[in-house]
């Protein structure tokens, strides 16, 4: 049984609630477990590079966060994990970047092409996925990719760091109740191509008057939701920088959509990307 049905067995599912959130449904259920994995095949970002064999700044702050509300954080950059059980998984979270598939500096084994299409059809099936950052800049080519087609888009560039202004279009989105209408962050923002339309836009990247060529366009999706068959997928483009691993902003956010796709909280998920982000596909 999916972790998300038997959260509905015993009434457990939380629906509105506001944060801070319990990931985990008390003694009732057993305590669930989170994989986040940061292989990286192509750039590595300081954020989940383990200085000297010790956990990375994101893993330290995930297992932190995960601890007190209930939940195993696992870490990873073993990518042969995709060929063991998932389903003792309650969801599954990437850092990534490049071809996972290939060779990484740091000598981590890759995914096999089994893994990758058991973990796609792991959230098709009903798993929870949620993309953080370069999670985007993982399994690019040419065409539109399964991967990029479940994460819901595929990264195509950032101009230099810089303070921009989000606005959040879904404010009943657990974790962006108290977000208010907007807010200025400084951070590396993401540009992204090939976007699925189907998406649910949470945040909206303001582009005008931003620095570089890549925000050139129409504003555009920084954090959206999707189902993926009957699956729920939720990225968000932060996560860059230490300081914003270390915002209660960031982590609220997080949270709220850790608790979404592990079924914990409620949340229609309805198509706003033509109302929200007209323009922003490229």
């Amino acid at each position: 049984m999916k972790r998300r049905d038997m959260l509905k067995a015993t009434g457990l599912t939380l629906v509105g609630a506001a944060l801070p959130l319990r990931w985990a449904g008390a003694a009732a259920i057993q305590r669930p477990k989170v994989l986040y994995f940061t292989r990286s095949a192509g750039f590595e970002h300081s954020v989940v590079r383990r200085p000297e064999g010790q956990l990375s700044h994101s893993e330290k702050i995930m297992i932190e966060v995960g601890e007190k509300h209930g939940v195993d954080v696992v870490c990873t950059k073993d990518g042969s994990v995709f060929d063991g059980d998932l389903d003792q998984y309650a969801t599954i979270s990437f850092y990534t970047s490049g071809n996972l598939l290939g060779a990484a500096k740091d000598g981590s084994p890759p995914m096999t092409a089994q893994g990758k299409q058991r973990l796609l059809d792991w959230v098709a099936a009903g798993g929870g996925f949620v993309g953080i950052h370069a999670a985007t800049d993982t399994f690019r080519s040419r065409g539109v990719d399964p991967y990029i087609e479940m994460i819901g888009g595929e990264f195509s560039g950032h101009g230099p760091q810089q303070v921009a202004t989000n606005t959040n279009v879904s404010p009943k989105f657990p974790g962006m109740e108290d977000v208010g209408p907007s807010f200025e962050l400084l951070e590396e923002w993401y540009a992204h191509r090939k976007l699925n339309t189907d998406m649910h836009v949470i945040l909206v990247l303001q582009t005008e008057g931003m620095q570089g060529n890549d925000y050139d366009r129409p504003p555009m999706p920084s954090v959206w939701a999707r189902k993926h068959g009957d699956g729920r997928v939720y990225y968000n483009s932060l996560g860059h920088r230490e300081d914003v691993w270390t915002n209660p902003l960031f982590q609220n956010m997080l949270i709220g959509g850790f608790s979404w796709t592990m079924g914990e909280v409620e949340f229609d998920p309805v198509t706003n990307f033509a109302e929200k982000t007209p323009g922003g596909n490229i």
